[in-house]
């Protein structure tokens, strides 16, 4: 029996405690488009380079003729179960949503929700360690964040950067003929969550 703060007797496996792992539990895009149908459309922001209407990895607003604020949220279910791991890998994806617009990133806020009757507290610092490990490692301070106690094991970044706004990267940037490049093979989220 789980007791506050502590856990039950052996290890917790952190991918039992989710009903999904990592970008397998986001909404389906055709659901995502039904919930967000009629809300007000972000244009008449003047500053605001990139928003929702492109479906990018993150918003971009132009700060002055030199430089543009990338911003982001990227926070998800274990897919794994060393929770080192999973705030390494959940700390990268948040990151490389700046990198992708072309952005180098500055500073990160945590987003943690924790089943705290469940998990024990070393198990959680582990997360978050791993998560700091990659922000070291970019050169970031994650700077503060958010936490919540939730029945499934959720973290990531807030993950802001700068870029020239002539350098901005987006979606519909894409033009016949550009190469592609892939970080993963293909299919191994299908795999994963089929793990």
């Amino acid at each position: 029996m789980a007791e506050s703060g502590g856990a039950a007797e052996g290890p917790v496996r952190l991918t039992s405690l989710a009903h999904g792992g990592g970008c397998g539990c986001k909404i389906a895009p055709g659901v995502l488009q039904q919930i967000l149908a009629g809300a007000p459309a972000s244009a008449p922001f003047a500053s605001l380079m990139v928003g929702t209407e492109t479906s990018d990895d993150a918003a971009v607003w132009r700060l002055n003729d030199e430089q543009a604020l990338v911003a982001t949220t990227d926070f998800f279910m274990p897919m794994v179960d060393d929770p080192r791991d999973f705030g390494r890998i959940a700390a990268a994806n948040a990151l490389s949503d700046v990198y992708a617009m072309g952005g180098r990133p500055i500073l990160a806020l945590a987003v943690v929700g924790m089943p705290i009757n469940v998990l024990p507290v070393e198990t959680i610092r582990r997360i978050l360690a791993g998560g700091s490990e990659i922000c070291a490692e970019a050169g970031i301070p994650i700077a503060g964040g958010h936490s919540i106690d939730s029945p499934e094991p959720i973290y990531g970044l807030v993950a802001l950067g700068l870029v020239h706004p002539d350098r901005v990267m987006t979606n519909r940037a894409a033009r016949a003929g550009d190469q592609l490049i892939l970080g993963k093979a293909l299919g191994v989220g299908v795999l994963s969550a089929a793990f």
